[in-house]
């Protein structure tokens, strides 16, 4: 993420008090806004940022490069749990904008039949997937905010229809 932890050992929390005197609030500052992308970078939470530093600042490497580890690594985890991939979808800022961390993601994971076509990739189309490749994979625009919303809607008018009944 861009400034939000990953996966976290619970041990964390009592350490960081110990060594560091750090509180639960500095914690949670640290872990929801300080970590992530810009925590590994130290610079930048923004992936256009890290791919255009990459090459001469090794932070944003390392952060482009954990990136896409951890996407690889939860990509062969949840294809593994359900035993297979029909579908690869690629959404969201960096999903949605970003060919070379879909590639950097992809390469290597052509053992779950998965296979790239780069002029697809390149070009942002709906189907990156090539002809050949088993497993389809696909770039779907969303508006996250607007999804935020009927689900805050929905919530507010099931909340209003429960009052409502008491």
């Amino acid at each position: 993420m861009s400034t939000r932890s990953g996966d976290l050992d619970p041990g964390l929390i009592y350490y960081l008090e110990r060594t560091e005197r750090m509180t639960i609030k500095q914690f949670q500052h640290m872990v929801n806004h300080e970590s992530g992308l810009l925590g590994v970078s130290g610079t930048s939470s923004d992936v256009r940022d890290l791919l255009a530093k990459e090459a001469t600042d090794v932070r944003a490497a390392e952060a482009v490069e954990l990136f896409c580890y951890q996407a690889k690594k939860w990509i062969g985890s949840f294809a593994a749990a359900l035993g297979g991939l029909d579908t690869l979808v690629f959404a969201a800022g960096i999903g949605e904008n970003a060919p070379l961390i879909r590639k950097r993601i992809c390469d290597g994971l052509d053992f779950l039949g998965l296979k790239l076509n780069p002029k697809r990739n390149a070009k942002n189309a709906p189907l990156i997937s090539s002809d050949a490749s088993r497993v389809k994979v696909r770039v779907i625009r969303t508006d996250e905010e607007l999804m935020i919303a009927r689900s805050v809607t929905r919530l507010l008018k099931l909340n209003s229809t429960r009052k409502a009944s008491l």
